[in-house]
């Protein structure tokens, strides 16, 4: 198999990626479609009026029985694991550094021997990875070729609301959006992607997606590996479900298994696709590798170690990188987070990434119908006969952000997620939820559902977790962060260093980040105005613009 992706704007000819020469496995018989069959049958013979306790019984055994997914022994890793191509802009002459990109139809091939229908940024599946510096002013230019309109949201930024991408700057078919900003906070690894009001999760899961790295002074003489694709390699992690014809399954239920209470967290798909390769391996030559980890799907959770257990540290968060090496053997993401490890190889050596089962905090039968029970091998890691030495990983790194500092009487925000409404409101494009002081240090307490898995961002800031379900943090919880798992049933309570961008008008979003529940409304808004003046700020905003 190769690894294909041809973009609506590109030439006849197929673009090729990093496949490796000949083909990949035959596309594995997948047991989920035969169930599917099974399901429909089912249905046919009960009717659509499945009411009786026991026809309910008997589909529900069938549904849960089978939503234990699991890839493990299936993979033979065949296929080189594309590496987004890295953009760093053009100077435009002004001391701008200007982003061109495109939002585009295409295909790609995904599975072996199928032709997908996809959505990129710049190409046919996912996008580049744009990389910028602390101080720099950047300028995109986005051309919408898409048939529906599309936004894209630079998730983790500091930015003017104005130019956040959310659901509020929409981009029409055939239009262009150019917003511009100051790079004014400190190295992370952060990622774009679509935010359109109802729509987010389809854009997402049609593969629009890619990676914005910032760096600076101090990061750069953190000590950390920093060669782009050779000691320091994006893995964008994506599950997918794909239809008999190669087409990718937005509902994720058959009419039967939603019955059965599947596809209320999205889609939780069966095949592992990172950076876009099914099926992938990557190739090192260094004793030490960086991997920057994006959990770029829409409701999975993945709790990442190495088949063989071996210890890896976790240099960076969301918004930035730690103050030290943390050693962990597991690691968990919720859809949106980001993490930095760093890994240490021998020659000769292959292991597996895998996503063990994660740790839901739910119970039967919720747990396993949000894939509570799933195991997934991601990538497969193989070193090569002579690796290069790499220098000591540091006690301490270089860049790494303050802790937030709380000030003693901080204004307390609540937010109660339940039945996919905040505070009991679904979101409203013209309603300003909350009216936040510039630059301030807030506390925000998220209380989460007991029995579904919701996650916590929010548009422009970056916050410490300073309590999760009753409990001071672990230290891989705390952050710099913008997403977080909200407990199942507890509360966390976040130190929030607001924007400080002032604008009473144009707000940003603070929502659930499994991207179904953010569709259905669970998605508030809030602005920035000058501390002081929050009582005269409006709460209804004109949304028509959108």
């Amino acid at each position: 198999m190769t690894d294909d992706h041809r973009g609506s704007d590109e030439s006849d000819s197929t673009v090729t990626g990093n496949g490796e020469s000949g083909q990949g496995p035959a596309a594995p018989k997948r047991p989920r479609t035969i169930r599917r069959r099974i399901l429909l049958a089912t249905a046919g013979l009960l009717g659509v009026g499945l009411v009786g306790g026991g026809a309910y019984a008997i589909n529900f055994a069938r549904v849960y029985s089978g939503r234990k997914l699991s890839n493990v022994g299936e993979l033979s890793f065949a296929n080189k694991v594309r590496i987004p191509p890295l953009l760093e802009g053009e100077d435009d002459g002004s001391g701008r550094h200007v982003f061109k990109l495109t939002a585009q139809t295409g295909e790609s091939r995904l599975l072996p021997g199928r032709q997908t229908p996809t959505w990129g940024i710049n190409g046919a599946f996912l996008g580049p990875t744009l990389r910028a510096r602390r101080g720099q002013k950047v300028a995109v230019s986005l051309t919408n070729r898409l048939p529906e309109a599309t936004t894209l949201h630079w998730h983790g930024m500091h930015l003017p609301a104005e130019m956040d991408g959310g659901p509020h700057q929409m981009v029409q078919p055939g239009a262009v959006w150019n917003p511009e900003w100051e790079i004014a906070q400190p190295a992370a690894t952060l990622w774009y992607h679509p935010h359109p009001h109802q729509s987010t999760a389809d854009h997402v899961s049609r593969g629009l997606a890619g990676l914005f790295i910032l760096e600076d002074d101090d990061a750069d003489r953190a000590g950390l590996p920093n060669s782009y694709g050779v000691d320091d390699i994006p893995l964008i992690l994506q599950d997918r479900q794909f239809n008999d014809d190669g087409t990718i399954d937005l509902r994720g239920a058959s009419f039967m298994e939603s019955l059965a209470g599947v596809g209320s967290p999205g889609v939780l798909g069966d095949t592992i696709l990172v950076n876009g390769t099914y099926d992938p391996h990557v190739r090192i030559s260094t004793t030490l590798v960086r991997f920057r980890l994006m959990n770029a799907s829409g409701a999975r959770t993945y709790n990442l170690g190495f088949t063989d257990s071996r210890e890896f540290h976790l240099v960076a968060q969301d918004n930035g990188l730690l103050e030290r090496p943390l050693p962990l053997r597991r690691l968990q993401l919720t859809p949106g987070e980001r993490a930095e490890v760093v890994v240490a190889f021998k020659p000769k050596e292959r292991v597996v990434l895998r996503s063990f089962e994660p740790e839901l905090g739910l119970s039967f039968p919720t747990d396993r119908l949000g894939g509570g029970d799933d195991t997934f091998d991601m990538i497969e890691v193989r070193a090569g006969d002579r690796l290069t030495r790499s220098r000591p990983l540091p006690d301490t790194l270089r860049g790494a952000p303050a802790a937030i500092g709380v000030p003693e009487k901080p204004r307390t925000r609540t937010f109660e997620f339940n039945s996919f409404l905040i505070n009991g409101k679904s979101m409203d494009m013209s309603r300003i939820d909350e009216v936040c002081p510039a630059g301030k240090v807030e506390i925000w307490e998220v209380t989460g559902d007991a029995e579904v898995v919701h996650n916590f961002h929010v548009h422009g800031a970056t916050f410490n977790v300073i309590e999760y379900a009753g409990k001071k943090p672990e230290a891989w919880q705390r952050g710099p962060k913008d997403t977080v798992r909200v407990p199942s049933g507890g509360t966390v309570r976040l130190a929030v260093s607001l924007p400080t961008h002032i604008d009473s008008k144009i707000p940003y979003m603070y929502h659930c980040h499994i991207l179904r529940h953010e569709d259905l409304g669970m998605m508030g808004q809030f602005t920035v105005v000058k501390p002081g003046t929050e009582n005269r700020a409006p709460r209804t905003i004109d949304s028509a613009h959108h």
